[in-house]
């Protein structure tokens, strides 16, 4: 029982010392503040304890730093590349543009030279066709028979044929190999 009676009466003591501190606000406030406020000491001791980059993790960064320079200066190039793509395009674009008005133009006047030279090759048929056949028959004698079947196979038939007969015999075969041949390439389907 002594030994029992030794607990409790420690016990009892401890109990009692933390009643009166509990009973003292200002130790109680203490103690919060001790733990809640930095010490100065251990935050010197955090910044002594921290090390600077590693050695590789300062290359890593080096490397990122060139690569993200290389790309930028890619970046760059790239900008103007484009730039200078798209001043080409717009200039090809005005030079297609000026090239299919001037295919117009020259549409245009193909055609008006074209009806102008039909409209003289009608006349001189008209002419021809007019004459007298034997008049006729000396001029085409001294046409190449190409270019005087040009002119027999645009006449009516019966003037044609009044021109023909009054040619040379080889001349006027000439001209009708080169009136019957004419026709012989064009493709029948």
């Amino acid at each position: 029982m002594a030994r029992s009676g030794v607990l409790i009466t420690v016990s009892g003591l401890l109990i009692a010392s933390v009643g009166l501190r509990a009973a003292d606000g200002d130790f109680v406030s203490a103690a919060f503040a001790a733990v809640t406020e930095p010490d100065v000491a251990a935050q010197h001791m955090i910044e002594d304890v921290q090390c600077p980059p590693a050695q590789e993790a300062e290359a890593v960064l080096a490397a990122f730093a060139e690569r993200d320079a290389a790309l930028s200066l890619k970046e760059q190039e790239l900008a103007e590349r484009q730039a200078q793509l798209s001043e080409v395009e717009a200039e090809l674009t005005n030079r297609l543009s000026e090239l299919a008005a001037a295919e117009e133009s020259l549409q245009l006047t193909l055609s008006l030279a074209e009806r102008a030279a039909e409209t003289d090759v009608g006349r001189l048929t008209t002419v021809y066709e007019n004459m007298k056949p034997r008049d006729a028959a000396a001029l085409f004698s001294t046409m190449a028979p190409d270019f005087a079947a040009g002119f027999i196979g645009r006449m009516n038939p019966e003037s044609a044929a009044a021109i023909l007969t009054g040619l040379e015999p080889d001349i006027a075969y000439a001209i009708s190999v080169v009136l019957a041949g004419r026709n012989a390439d064009v493709p029948t389907e």
